[in-house]
């Protein structure tokens, strides 16, 4: 390799002499040797205006575009980037409101982009999904009325479904596109659609809150965007205080809400915002999804005043629920199950589940966010 690049690389099966062709000429680099590889460029890597094969790569540009640079220009995310390789772009069409792109990636399946960011892959779509709909639901006792707001892919429908209680589901997008491509390429999500108990309303969600009755709703689940431009509203007061009284007492919400190793002054000043409004509780809960920037994502559980609710200790257990963990297909990251462990020197019990483990938070972010210190 020239001027050194790659020195320590080598393949040992090259350097033993063990890989080569007899004359004393090296063969290509073997399949097995991952860490030359690693040095090998892609010279044809396949591009669209933000997505670039590779895996944390550096600034790089886009053939055909005039050199110009395709990363480091989110402002949720400014200085980094985390690139899925692609194999075939599937599909790519403006509507009326943003970019909708969908292709096939070589190690997470088919990934939807909005825009420019990853929306879901298959791969992991089920942390987000399960999460996002569980850790409310699973809080409060026979929920029957369930509003989602954004979520056109379908995947926080399909685990709401999982819930015998629940009667009717609204769900408000307003997209279309995002609906259609989601039933064309992603059916795994898009089946949350089929269930009779949904109503689909396409629209702006801020409108169809207003002309929401009082109180209709056990449980909100807001599955936006990240709020950047006209999302932007979906985190200010006026917009929580219209959930606030769409929901019944002691009704919940969950909202999506950023990573806390990028935005805790984003999560510090919607937890302001929700204690202002929201007369119950208000927690902050997380979850692993590596294809989203940092690899996590947070969620912000509200409620309303009236009976209580512990968010933490979940009172309508999914595997309590009769077939509710199988439905449609079997949960892939969500769990309500208490495993038990005794501490052998000091006999305390440790109760250990995924729903509680989602609301322990780490050192840094009690420090950083000073309303978790409470």
């Amino acid at each position: 390799m020239a001027d050194g690049a790659g020195r320590g690389l080598e393949c040992q099966k090259i350097m033993d002499g063990k890989a080569s062709n007899g004359n004393g000429t090296k063969n290509e680099i073997p399949s097995c040797c991952l860490k030359a590889k690693t040095s090998d460029p892609e010279f044809e890597a396949k591009c669209h205006s933000t997505v670039v094969s590779g895996w944390f790569s550096p600034s790089q540009t886009c053939s055909g575009k005039s050199g110009k640079v395709v990363y480091f220009n989110n402002p949720m995310w400014p200085g980094e980037a985390h690139s899925i390789k692609v194999e075939k772009v599937l599909y790519k069409e403006k509507s009326e409101y943003q970019e909708v792109l969908v292709f096939e990636s070589s190690t997470y399946g088919k990934v939807l982009v909005l825009d420019g960011i990853v929306q879901l892959t298959e791969k992991d779509e089920c942390a987000y999904q399960e999460m996002i709909a569980h850790l409310p639901l699973c809080s409060i006792k026979s929920p029957k009325n369930v509003l989602v707001v954004g979520g056109g892919d379908g995947g926080v429908l399909r685990e709401i479904s999982r819930h015998s209680s629940v009667e009717h589901i609204d769900i408000c997008e307003i997209d279309k596109m995002v609906i259609d491509v989601s039933k064309k390429f992603f059916p795994e999500l898009a089946v949350g659609f089929e269930d009779p108990r949904v109503h689909l309303h396409v629209g702006d969600a801020i409108e169809f809150l207003r002309s929401t009755p009082e109180g209709k709703y056990d449980a909100i689940i807001v599955d936006s965007s990240d709020p950047v431009g006209p999302a932007q509203e979906l985190v200010e007061k006026p917009f929580f205080e219209t959930i606030a009284k769409a929901l019944r007492p002691g009704g919940v919400l969950c909202n999506m809400a950023e990573s806390m190793w990028l935005h805790t002054h984003l999560i510090e000043d919607m937890i302001s915002i929700c204690r202002e409004t929201f007369k119950g509780s208000v927690r902050y809960a997380w979850a692993s999804v590596p294809t989203y920037p940092s690899g996590v994502i947070g969620f912000l559980l509200c409620s309303t005043a009236g009976p209580p609710v512990d968010f933490v200790n979940p009172i309508n257990r999914i595997e309590k629920l009769e077939g509710a963990d199988k439905h449609g297909r079997e949960l892939r990251f969500y769990n309500s199950e208490v495993l038990c462990f005794a501490a052998a020197e000091s006999d305390v019990i440790i109760l250990m589940q995924m729903h509680s483990a989602a609301f322990v938070l780490p050192t840094f972010l009690r420090r950083e966010v000073r309303l978790l210190r409470d």
